[in-house]
């Protein structure tokens, strides 16, 4: 196999324009608009509407390139285009090759004929993707949505491109990925998979060969495989094969086996494998990174409806975890080393499962190695929300073909936890207000597309993966799809229906992959898309950056029921972050708690695509809100948590160990002037993938005046072998109407070799403590902490986590907020 690179320089050009301008491909239109000034930053202010107006025209790109002449003599040439987004003319040598029209897919097609030995053009001429989308909506109305550019659904491109409700309108185009000439002969791997068949410590792995004999096959080939594990320890195999195909087996004994995150090593074994001819000449290669593991989703009937749970070599784990969208509205600016920082924020908060969400698209194979890595299970939608679809033949054949390329792509990863065939869908059409009408034709093609078409093109590729068919759902066909009892919910009560934080109590989901609340993003992420005067939640700017109607009204509605009202701006963002963190914390622990009908927690979402007010933890800039924070707390591996019931205060242990773990659970019940009223503790063997009951307290004698509820509070923390969890402030009353006082906050640096120790004390309660700086970004081992007298927060400051070098004087001052400042 010889390969010729066509990433690097091209020329770009609007359509029908005299200039060109030098450009590197991969790259896309805004891109490089951009890059030659003739675009303002989309993100800043409103810049968001010329930015779609540009991108309303077409773009050609091209260039030329040197094709040795013995390349030429190979049986099969193909052009491979590895994304195009979206809809795109390819010509070469003057020729029409063929018109892309999927984003999803990649793009082969047989060139030997139209290529010539030296120099050789290509043009790709990309028609806008906003004009094609709204030409077919008036042509063949489908489904509409304010939300987004008209007639999205209609065509196959990252759907969130077309706006969303936490994203802009930016439907860019480009040759996003690399594009490649490659030269075969004899033969060629068609197809490369591998399955594998867990016994008593040992693992038989099948290495699956398809092969593609081209014009001068003739004879028997080799086909060759090796695997190497992370000890050292290798494996040959070696088969002729006469036919199409040839599968090698390898038994492999005391098996080093793949765990997520929080329950074992994440260790992966190379696969090489090549093809051969019979002059012993390399034609083709594949090299895979795998990891053993067994792993199902269990659906079997219980005592309260059917379970969901993931299960992992044979241990039925809690998935917690996020849901991920695109981490960009231009593509080229995600790397591979960004998209490892975001995912080793989300191990570091704990997680040990990530939704690739089907708003977006597939993600390169650096997310899912990473994930494989990282220990990270990926919950991989297939590219389908929100929308109603009409099944015609071509759009069954493009589907299917998106499909199985990325399936085919994927299916290695350790990480793949199971295939869904769409978010909300079925929702949808179930009940749920996203105004897909009532038409008896449409309806049934969703039965056709997503419990027919896609599991038979799925299963086709991957047997051997749990293919769930939407999300929520309850098994499929239109059967109560948001069932708490079955399946996995979705569940908006809280945020989009004004319901209270207590709501998510009234519930015991089986799995939860969706719910959430909205926040600000940092002050430093709003500076830089603002000017001083945009800085009212209300003001033209800020509303363009807040994608969900009337959201920043409804931020206001849940912070007049929860805080005083901020007099600042700076506050105001902060509180809004405190009623994002609590909000998830409320359900998170209920259940956690009860583990075993519950056994999944995804909230709505970890990241954005650009500065703007979402349901994020981590803004666009990768900076914490204090819902990371607390998502590190919630998702640790061992939680002590606390459930008030009218005063009767319940304590325990949720463990995500594999073993029994000593805890000793401490409180104290605190009055006025933080004097201590009551006290205990209690030790418990924490069992393991368990909630393990750790006393009650009955506080309801210390709360019958009003005045008391408003000064009462309970902390909490416990003690392990790793040593203390934070202290946790229990309120018996709203935050607006505790009666907090001046908290008198001081704050201590010690210098270490590669971190700062951080002592942060209060001489009376404090809640909600906040640090930040206003010149530099920093991840603390915790933060937005509760502080009681007597018990100082401990932080540590790696200096590999801070944005830039600073002394230690520096952070003596740095900002600090709480709830005491939220008036």
């Amino acid at each position: 196999m010889k390969t010729i690179s066509l990433n690097g320089p091209w020329r770009m050009r609007k359509a029908g324009a005299a200039r060109f301008y030098d450009v590197t491909v991969p790259t896309t239109v805004c891109t490089d608009l951009l890059a030659n000034g003739l675009l303002e930053d989309p993100y800043y202010r409103d810049n968001e509407d010329a930015a779609l107006l540009a991108l309303r025209s077409d773009y050609e790109y091209s260039r030329t390139f040197t094709v040795p002449e013995d390349f030429l003599d190979a049986d099969s040439v193909e052009l491979v285009c590895h994304g195009i987004d979206t809809i795109a003319d390819i010509h070469l040598n003057g020729a029409l090759l063929f018109r892309a029209d999927n984003m999803h897919r990649t793009w082969r097609t047989g060139v030997k004929a139209a290529l010539h030995p030296g120099e050789n053009a290509i043009r790709v001429c990309f028609h806008s993707a906003a004009e094609y989308a709204e030409r077919l909506e008036r042509e063949n109305p489908v489904y509409k949505t304010s939300d987004t550019v008209d007639g999205f659904e209609q065509v196959r491109k990252a759907h969130c491109m077309y706006g969303w409700d936490w994203g802009p309108k930016l439907p860019d185009m480009g040759i996003f990925r690399s594009i490649e000439l490659r030269a075969a002969s004899v033969a060629r791997f068609a197809d490369v998979g591998v399955r594998q068949t867990h016994g008593e410590n040992a693992v038989d792995i099948a290495v699956e060969t398809e092969l593609e004999r081209l014009g001068r096959a003739s004879g028997s080939l080799t086909v060759h495989a090796s695997l190497t594990g992370p000890d050292g320890r290798s494996w040959q195999e070696c088969a002729v094969c006469s036919g199409g195909g040839q599968a090698l087996a390898f038994h492999v004994d005391a098996p080093q086996l793949w765990w997520p995150n929080g329950y074992g090593e994440h260790p992966l074994y190379a696969l090489h494998v090549e093809l051969s001819g019979t002059d012993g000449a390399v034609l083709d290669t594949r090299d895979l990174n795998i990891g053993l593991r067994t792993l199902t989703v269990k659906t079997d009937p219980d005592e309260w409806g059917s379970k969901f749970e993931f299960c992992v070599n044979g241990v039925s784990i809690f998935a917690i975890g996020a849901n991920y969208i695109p981490e960009d509205s231009i593509l080229t600016r995600i790397t591979p080393q960004r998209t490892e920082q975001l995912l080793r924020q989300c191990v570091r908060a704990n997680y040990n499962t990530i939704r690739v969400w089907g708003g977006g698209y597939f993600q390169d194979d650096s997310f899912y190695d990473c994930c494989d890595r990282l220990g990270l299970l990926v919950w991989q939608d297939l590219l389908f929300a929100c929308a109603v679809y009409e099944l015609t033949d071509s759009f069954a054949q493009s589907i299917v073909a998106e499909t199985q390329d990325n399936v085919r792509r994927l299916r290695h990863h350790a990480s793949i936890a199971l295939w869904c065939g769409n978010n909300e869908l079925e929702w949808g059409w179930s009940g749920w207000d996203m105004g897909f009408g009532n038409d008896p034709h449409r309806r049934a093609d969703y039965i056709k597309q997503f419990e027919w078409l896609l599991p038979q093109a799925v299963k086709a590729v991957d047997p051997d993966r749990f293919y769930w068919v939407a999300s929520p759902s309850s098994g499929g066909g239109f059967d109560d799809p948001n069932d708490q009892n079955r399946g996995d919910v979705h569940y908006w009560e809280v945020w989009h229906r004004l319901k209270p934080f207590t709501e998510y109590r009234k519930y015991h989901f089986r799995f939860c992959s969706e719910f959430g609340f909205q926040s600000f993003p940092s002050p430093k992420t709003i500076g830089a898309f603002t000017l001083p005067e945009d800085r009212n939640v209300f003001s033209d700017v800020m509303e363009c950056h807040q994608k969900n109607g009337t959201a920043n009204g409804r931020i206001l509605m849940y912070l007049a029921d929860n805080f005083l009202y901020p007099t600042r701006f700076e506050t105001l963002v902060y509180a809004s972050q405190v009623l994002q963190a609590e909000a998830i914390r409320y359900g998170v622990e209920h259940w956690r708690a009860n583990r075993g009908r519950c056994m999944g927690s995804l909230y709505w979402q970890v990241n954005d695509c650009w500065p703007v007010a979402s349901w994020s933890s981590l803004d666009y800039y990768n900076r914490w809100k204090p819902l990371h924070y607390y998502a590190k707390n919630f998702y640790a591996p061992l939680l002590c948590s606390a459930a008030d019931a009218q005063g009767l205060v319940s304590l325990r242990v949720c463990s995500e160990q594999l073993r029994v773990q000593k805890c000793t659970v401490y409180w104290q019940l605190r009055g006025a002037q933080d004097a201590v009223l009551l006290e205990g503790q209690q030790t418990v063997d924490a069992q393991p993938l368990s909630v393990t009951p750790a006393g009650t307290v009955d506080c309801a004698s210390w709360l019958t005046e009003k005045a008391q509820r408003q000064t009462v509070y309970l902390c909490y923390w416990m003690e392990t072998e790793a040593g203390c969890t934070p202290v946790s402030v229990l309120l018996f009353c709203k935050p607006k109407h505790f009666r907090f006082a001046a908290p008198e906050l001081s704050l201590s640096v010690q210098e270490q070799e590669d971190a700062f120790i951080l002592t942060l004390a209060a001489e009376h309660m404090a809640k909600y403590v906040w640090l930040d700086s206003p010149d530099f970004d920093f991840i603390l081992s915790d933060n937005c902490l509760d502080i009681v007298p007597g018990r100082p927060a401990v932080l540590i400051l790696k200096k590999s986590d801070i944005s830039r070098a600073v002394q230690a004087d520096e952070l003596k001052h740095l900002d600090t907020l709480c709830a005491y400042d939220i008036r």
